[in-house]
């Protein structure tokens, strides 16, 4: 195995030695021809051209390669950019996701609410027959009292036209007790009615209150509705808009790539997608303005459906 190697390394310092004679011959033959191409009267001449088509190259080398940069980090800008409207448009997406819980939320509680109104109109009209039976009741207790009042009366007539053992005194404490006991009997029936009668003017107006709340709250719910099918139309149109502007700068960076003078087009194309991307960061901002005054509007009307839940539970 040693033989081997070491002839295959004679082979290859062999090899190498060759290669050596046969690179100083040749620069022999170069030496000698610039010494000719110097004595020479038109080797000054050529010199300096080729120094200057050399200087021309290397500049224009340099300008390409500047262009170059440029266009990369342009390229890497619009991809950063890129990026950063598909971080937005999902986050977008989310909070319409979001949102969109909140009308199902909003729409559930509305018919809890629309079930309650009707449950508490249907107690209103309860209320108002009981109150009817109430003082019908009050009117035949009343009529039964005046009879009573007036039997009694004649009674004590005919005790008084007739010889009786009782004293005049005990008499009229007797009707002085009756008389108070009827009092108080008439002044907190009446306490009762007139208590009746103001809970059921205030549930009145509560129920007023909460029809004319669910009243615009539907309102307000169409409204978002509609803001929200605006807001998801615009969204779309952004989607397809970033799409084709992806199209284009794709198409653009690849005739960029085969193109041979890659210092012009890219310019033009990085420009137009710069002002394209700056449109499209305007119209982000304004779509998420917008969103953030449906959620606003949405928060608002959340406080809403709470207090009229909270009217109905005390209602019920």
């Amino acid at each position: 195995e040693e033989s081997l190697q070491m002839w295959d390394l004679n082979k290859r310092l062999e090899a190498y030695l060759a290669r050596v004679k046969f690179l100083e011959e040749e620069n022999e033959v170069l030496r000698a021809e610039i010494q000719s191409s110097k004595s020479g009267p038109a080797g000054d001449s050529w010199r300096a051209k080729y120094e200057e088509e050399l200087r021309a190259l290397r500049d224009a080398l340099d300008v390409a390669f500047r262009d170059k940069c440029t266009a990369e980090l342009a390229r890497d800008n619009l991809y950063e950019e890129v990026q950063q409207v598909r971080s937005r448009c999902q986050k977008e997406q989310a909070a319409r996701e979001e949102a969109k819980k909140q009308l199902s939320l909003s729409r559930k509680e509305l018919e809890e609410e629309r079930r309650a109104q009707i449950w508490l109109k249907e107690r209103a009209v309860q209320l108002e027959k009981e109150v009817g039976a109430l003082l019908e009741v009050h009117e035949e207790e009343k009529a039964g009292l005046e009879q009573e009042m007036a039997s009694f009366s004649r009674s004590l007539e005919s005790l008084r036209c007739a010889p009786v053992a009782l004293q005049p005194v005990e008499v009229e404490d007797y009707s002085k007790r009756l008389s108070e006991i009827w009092k108080g009997a008439v002044e907190t029936y009446k306490a009762e009615v007139a208590q009746l009668e103001g809970s059921l003017c205030l549930a009145k107006e509560n129920l007023w209150k909460a029809v004319e709340d669910n009243q615009q709250s539907q309102l307000q719910l169409q409204h978002l509705e509609k803001e929200l099918a605006g807001l998801k139309a615009r969204k779309e149109m952004l989607e397809e808009s970033l799409a084709r502007q992806w199209q284009e700068q794709r198409g653009e960076v690849e005739k960029f790539q085969a193109s041979e003078n890659p210092s012009g087009g890219d310019g033009r194309g990085a420009g137009g997608a710069w002002l394209a991307m700056e449109a499209l960061e305007q119209e982000q901002q304004s779509l998420r303005g917008q969103i953030a005054r449906v959620l606003e509007d949405r928060q608002q009307l959340m406080h809403l459906k709470m207090s009229l839940s909270l009217e109905v539970a005390t209602y019920r």
